[in-house]
């Protein structure tokens, strides 16, 4: 069996995003070339990616789709507007329109869940890009947006040391 990984927010084909979100790529072509190989060199064809949404512009989904290593399953972000089917089709093997609960206590959201301290649930979450508004990491949440992993999908296990991590810092100020 094999890992689980996370990313949002790729927008492949979208040289507008790259543009306003300063991503250090020449033009939209070295930026998708990047993501590709970035996310070949981490995920074998075992594991499993969630995306969580916001994944590419129209007309490129099956193209790249069938490049990208893994099995994958879509999140639907707000950029992601064709139907389920459209996405399934393209080469998704399973598309949520809503977060989904992962695992008893991981909230999967294309944009970022209220969480509190007393609540038993974690978000991981995308949508924010590199708003300053929002920490990567917390006890409660992680970001998974590309600008803030380096534009490779991020393990699942990886994301649960930074949120221990977090917890022990935070148990550790107190």
């Amino acid at each position: 069996m094999g890992h689980i990984f996370f990313i949002a927010d790729t927008h492949f084909g979208e040289d507008a995003i790259r543009r306003y979100e300063n991503r250090p790529f020449a033009d939209v072509s070295s930026m998708d070339d990047a993501l590709v190989a970035n996310w070949n060199r981490t995920v074998s064809n075992e594991d499993t990616v969630i995306h969580l949404g916001d994944f590419a512009a129209h007309g490129t989904e099956r193209r790249l789709l069938t490049q990208l290593h893994g099995r994958k399953l879509l999140v639907r972000g707000n950029h992601d507007d064709k139907s389920n089917a459209f996405y399934r089709d393209a080469g998704f093997d399973e598309v949520y329109d809503f977060p989904i609960l992962y695992g008893g206590f991981f909230l999967l959201s294309h944009e970022p869940l209220y969480v509190n301290e007393n609540m038993p649930y974690a978000n991981l979450f995308g949508h924010v890009h590199n708003s300053p508004l929002f920490r990567t990491c917390s006890r409660r949440h992680y970001c998974v947006c590309v600008e803030r992993i380096g534009y490779t999908p991020i393990s699942f296990e990886a994301i649960r040391a930074a949120l221990q991590q977090a917890e022990n810092t935070q148990t550790n100020a107190q």
